[in-house]
C-alpha cells in the first residue's frame, strides 16, 4: 500500500549507479503505534511535508502482539506526575528527566488515543477506571483487552490516512545518511533498488531487537533495525536490560495473566511428540510451591532473578527455569488446558483449594472453579480463548507449545528529553528508544510510543530546518553491502542468521555466563570484520544480508554491554541471572541469587568504534525539581526557549 507518493525530486550518482531522491521536511521510519503517532503529531503542528517509510504496513510489533489483557500505563486521575516518575525510576537505571516526560505527557497521549476512538473502557461518569499492574503503586493501568496495541495502531493509521500523509510501503531502511554528525535522510532498499528519502529530521520508530534471539515472541515478520542508528553514530544505552517470559511458539504470543492463573498442566514430550509427562515436579518438588508459582506467573510474567527461590519456597520464575531446562534437554514443552495438573487432584476429583489460599480466593472471586483449565479460562477470560482460535489453535482440543522467549528491550538507542540522539536530527521513539532501565511498570512501553512521538514532533517543528542535497560519494559507502565476491544465496544468509540467533539465546538471554558471552562476541566481531566479502545472489538475498549486518551490529552491542557489566562486578538483576550453572542446577541448588544494587544509579552506554564498542557507566540524571512560575514558562514557550533547555 503506497499512498500519496510523489516522483523523485532528483537523482544522485553513486559508484553503483544513479539513486532517486525524494525530499521531505521529516521522514518517519516504521508503521507501528510510535511511527503513526509521531506522523499525526507533526501534521497537527502544521508540519505537513512529511512521509512514512516502512518495510511492511502489517509487519510491526504493535500490530501483531498482545497478551491476555494487554496493558497501557498512564497517569491516574488521583495521581501526580512526580509520583509516577518516581515509580518509573524505582526499577533502577532510568534517567529522571525521561521519567518525568513519560509521566507528564502520558495524559496528553492517552486522551488523544481515546479521541481517535481507541476503545479504552470508562464508566457511566466518563472515568477511565484503572487497575494495578507490575511495578505500579497507583492503579495506573488500563486495557482494551488482548489487542490494545493493535487497536492503537489501527486508529492512528486511520487518522494518518485521513490526513493524506504520504506512505511508502515495502521499503527496508538499510542506513541513515549522516554528514558530519547530522542526519540528512534514509537509504532504503526495495526489490534490489535503492532510494533515498532526504530530510533534516529522521524519526526511527522501528521497534525492538527482534531477530537477535532464536527464542523470541516478537512477530516473525519483524527482524531488527537498531544497528542502523548505532552505525550512524547514535549510542546504545542499557542494552543489558530486556524482558523474557513464557510465550507460545506458534503463534508467537505471551502466555501471561489468565493463561497461568487458571492453572494449566505443564507437559513435555520428545521431539516427535511422544513420551509425554508432567515435568514441573521434577524441578519444584513441593506441590504447594508448584501451584503457587504457576498461578503467580500470571501477574509476575517476566522472568526475574529475584523470584526463583526465597525463604524455603520456590517462586514464579522457577517455572521459567524448569521450562528452559526441558528445552535444553531436547524436549518440547506445552501448556495443556484440557486437564488439570496432578497437584490439583485429590484422588479422581479436582480440588481447587489445593492451589493455596491466594489462588483459591482469586479463582472463586472470578467464578472460575470448573474442573479443567479451559473451562476455568472460559469463565475468567473468554477472549483469551478466542484469540488463539482466531489464529487456528483450539485450546479445547490442542496443547500449546511454549518456550522462554525474549519479549521487550528496556534499553535501546540513547535519547534526550526530546527523544533526539547524539546525531543531530535523528530521533528514536517507541521500543527502539532506550528510555527504561532494569524494570518498568507493565504497559509503560505503550505509553512511550505516544509520548516519544509527541516530543520528537514538537522539537522538529520548532526548528523547521530544510533538507540538503545528498552527496553521492558518502552514499556509495552505505551501498557496499552485498558487493563482495563470496556470493551467498538466500538460504546461506538465513543460515548465518539462525546460527547467531541460537548462540544469543543460549549465552545472553535470561541466563548469562561470562565465558560464553566473550566467545560469541569474538565470533560476531570476526563475522562483521569480513562482512564486505559477501555478495548477494539476488535481490532478496541482498535485503536479508543488510538485515544480517544490522543484527550482528546489535548483537555485538548487547554482548559488549553484558560483558562490560559483568567485568565491572555486575550481579544478577531484573530479567537475567548471571551464573555458570545450568537452569536445572540453579533449581536443584535452591539458588537465591544476590541481586545487584551497585549499578542502580547508573546507565550503561555503548558507542560503536572501530568495529567494536566502547562501554561506560554514567550516573542517572535526577528528576528535575524547582517551581515553574507560569509567566516564565509562558515566555519561554512563546519564544521557543523551552527547546534550548
Amino acid at each position: 500500500m503506497n499512498i500519496n507518493v510523489k516522483s523523485p525530486d532528483y537523482t544522485v550518482s553513486t559508484a553503483y549507479g544513479d539513486v532517486p531522491v525524494r525530499e521531505y521536511d521529516a521522514v518517519i521510519v516504521g508503521s507501528g503505534a510510535a511511527g503513526f503517532g509521531c506522523a499525526i503529531s507533526l501534521y497537527s503542528l502544521g508540519y505537513k511535508n512529511i512521509a512514512i517509510v516502512t518495510e511492511g504496513r502489517n509487519m510491526g510489533t504493535s500490530r501483531n502482539t498482545g497478551s491476555d489483557k494487554q496493558t497501557y500505563y498512564k497517569l491516574s486521575e488521583t495521581d501526580d506526575v512526580e509520583s509516577m516518575a518516581r515509580d518509573m525510576m524505582s526499577g533502577g537505571s532510568m534517567h529522571g528527566d525521561l521519567a518525568l516526560v513519560e509521566s507528564t505527557c502520558s495524559t496528553r497521549a492517552f486522551h488523544r488515543l481515546t479521541s481517535l476512538g481507541v476503545p479504552f473502557p470508562h464508566n457511566e461518569y466518563g472515568r477511565y477506571v484503572g487497575y494495578r499492574t507490575d511495578h505500579d503503586t497507583a492503579g495506573r493501568a488500563t486495557s482494551c483487552g488482548p489487542l490494545t496495541s493493535k487497536y492503537m495502531t489501527e486508529y492512528l493509521e486511520r487518522d494518518a490516512t485521513e490526513k493524506h500523509i504520504p506512505f511508502y510501503d515495502c521499503r527496508r531502511a538499510v542506513a541513515i545518511v549522516v554528514y558530519n554528525g547530522i542526519a540528512k535522510g534514509v537509504l532504503t532498499l526495495s526489490d534490489g533498488a535503492y532510494e533515498v528519502f532526504a530530510a533534516p529530521a529522521v524519526v526511527w520508530a522501528t521497534g525492538g531487537p527482534s531477530a537477535i534471539y532464536e527464542s523470541t515472541v516478537y512477530p516473525e515478520s519483524q527482524t531488527c533495525a537498531l544497528g542502523a542508528p548505532i552505525a550512524a553514530g547514535a549510542r546504545g544505552i542499557n542494552l543489558t536490560e530486556s524482558q523474557y517470559g513464557l510465550a507460545s511458539v506458534s503463534p508467537r504470543w505471551n502466555v501471561s495473566g489468565s493463561y497461568q492463573q487458571v492453572l494449566p498442566r505443564y507437559v513435555s514430550t520428545d521431539r516427535d511428540g511422544g513420551s509425554e509427562r508432567e515435568f514441573l515436579a521434577d524441578y519444584i518438588p513441593d506441590s504447594s510451591d508448584l501451584l503457587a508459582a504457576v498461578f503467580r506467573k500470571g501477574y509476575e510474567w517476566p522472568f526475574s532473578a529475584s523470584k526463583i527461590y526465597r525463604d524455603g519456597h520456590y517462586l514464579s520464575s522457577a517455572v521459567d527455569l524448569a521450562v528452559f531446562s526441558e528445552t535444553m534437554r531436547g524436549r518440547r514443552v506445552f501448556l495443556d488446558f484440557t486437564r488439570s495438573p496432578s497437584e490439583l487432584m485429590r484422588g479422581d476429583e479436582v480440588d481447587i483449594s489445593l492451589a493455596g489460599e491466594e489462588a483459591y480466593d482469586y479463582l472463586k472471586k472470578c467464578g472460575s472453579t470448573a474442573d479443567t483449565p479451559i473451562e476455568r479460562l472460559a469463565q475468567m477470560n473468554e477472549p483469551a480463548i478466542e484469540l488463539y482460535a482466531s489464529r487456528g489453535v483450539d485450546l479445547y482440543r490442542e496443547k500449546l507449545e511454549i518456550s522462554v522467549c525474549a519479549q521487550h528491550c528496556n534499553g535501546g538507542i540513547e535519547v534526550d528529553k526530546w527523544y533526539e540522539t547524539r546525531v543531530h536530527g535523528l530521533f528514536v521513539i517507541g521500543e527502539a528508544a532506550g528510555v527504561f532501565g532494569v524494570q518498568r511498570p507493565g504497559g509503560s512501553a505503550l505509553n512511550s510510543t505516544q509520548v516519544g512521538g509527541i516530543r520528537a514532533a514538537e522539537m522538529i517543528s520548532s526548528r523547521a530546518e530544510k533538507t540538503h542535497r545528498i552527496d553521492g560519494g558518502a552514499l556509495s559507502a552505505l551501498m557496499q553491502t552485498g558487493r563482495g565476491d563470496r556470493v551467498l544465496t538466500l538460504d546461506g544468509v538465513m543460515a548465518q542468521r539462525a546460527h547467531f540467533a541460537h548462540m544469543m539465546t543460549e549465552c545472553c538471554s535470561f541466563l548469562r555466563e561470562r565465558s560464553s558471552i566473550l566467545s560469541m562476541l569474538e565470533e560476531v566481531k570476526s563475522e562483521l570484520s569480513r562482512f564486505d566479502m559477501y555478495g548477494a545472489a539476488d535481490a532478496c538475498a541482498l535485503c536479508e544480508l543488510y538485515i544480517n549486518r544490522d543484527i550482528l551490529i546489535t548483537q555485538s552491542a548487547f554482548l559488549s554491554s553484558a560483558l562490560y557489566y559483568i567485568d565491572d562486578g555486575g550481579k544478577s538483576r531484573g530479567a537475567y541471572l548471571i551464573t555458570d550453572m545450568s537452569a536445572s542446577d540453579v533449581l536443584l541448588s535452591k539458588l537465591s541469587p544476590e541481586t545487584d544494587t551497585a549499578h542502580a544509579d547508573s546507565v550503561l552506554t555503548a558507542s560503536y568504534s572501530g568495529g567494536g564498542f566502547d562501554c561506560a557507566f554514567e550516573h542517572v540524571r535526577p528528576i528535575p525539581t524547582g517551581e515553574d512560575w507560569f509567566e516564565n514558562v509562558y515566555r519561554d514557550f512563546r519564544t521557543g526557549e523551552i527547546y534550548k533547555k
